[in-house]
């Protein structure tokens, strides 16, 4: 969960701006958390405070519950989609949506996750709340399921091979490639299809968490929610530097870190690598 934070906050100044580079600063004053932040923390949230099994039927219920709020309580910030505001503001029932905010706050699963099972379980409970299209629901599980292979101490070629099994276009694809095709005009890449196996190939071809952020932000277009679901797989399998994560944390209300702070009780319990 906390390489999605990063990757959104780092992103969140480069969004559809085209950055195409890797040199560039990670933080700045004119970083900031977004929705993917949001919405990350609000599941995390409903794994945390849920009194009950997590396969109770009402747990779902709750997880939109901890969504709602969490949106509504951010209402006025400029970054939501259209269709996801109305969701949350006024009528949060499935849309058959296909974006990609089904795959940036889907990270959490694959930290509670204790088999592939649960993977595909939770991955399909927490995202077909909204974004129940297969699209969606085939994304959202391919990232919790790398996150969870990663945490889990698989090889990072067993993981590419299981992303194959998802999406068998990324074995052509490479992050050079991606970058001459992805730009601010194509309106697809905040759609599942056209992000995320951008996103894994980020993560496939890194060399560390930091390099894993800054090749899904080098991408251009939609780089907040690139950096968020790349990040949320390179946690898994690298972990985060502490000087990283403390700066981070900074963008933060205290009630976004509280949330963070108190799903890291459930996380230490269920995820030890």
């Amino acid at each position: 969960m906390l390489g999605a934070i990063i990757g959104d906050i780092v992103g969140s100044r480069h969004e559809w701006k085209n950055n195409k580079r890797k040199d560039f600063l990670l933080f700045t004053a004119d970083c900031h958390f977004t929705d993917d932040s949001l919405m990350t923390l609000a599941i995390a949230e409903a794994f945390t405070f849920f009194k009950g099994d997590w396969h109770d039927p009402d747990f779902q219920g709750y997880v939109i519950e901890r969504m709602v709020k969490m949106g509504r309580a951010h209402s006025e910030r400029r970054f939501w989609g259209a269709s996801f505001y109305r969701w949350f503001m006024y009528n949060p029932k499935p849309y058959n949506s296909f974006g990609n905010g089904a795959a940036m706050r889907v990270s959490s699963v694959g930290w509670i996750a204790k088999s592939e099972e649960d993977v595909k379980y939770f991955s399909r409970l927490v995202t077909e709340v909204s974004h129940d299209h297969p699209e969606a629901l085939k994304a959202a599980e391919a990232v919790a399921m790398a996150i969870y292979l990663g945490r889990t101490g698989a090889l990072m070629e067993d993981i590419r091979a299981r992303m194959l099994a998802y999406y068998p276009e990324i074995e052509k694809m490479t992050v050079r490639r991606i970058r001459d095709y992805c730009n601010v005009e194509d309106g697809t890449f905040i759609t599942c299809q056209r992000s995320v196996p951008e996103a894994i190939v980020c993560f496939l071809e890194s060399t560390s968490f930091e390099d894993a952020v800054r090749n899904a932000v080098s991408l251009g277009g939609d780089a907040d929610t690139q950096g968020a679901i790349t990040g949320s797989m390179a946690e898994a399998y690298y972990g985060v530097p502490i000087e990283l994560e403390d700066k981070a944390l900074t963008y933060l209300t205290p009630e976004l870190e509280g949330i963070y702070h108190a799903f890291r009780l459930v996380k230490s319990k269920r995820a030890a690598r």
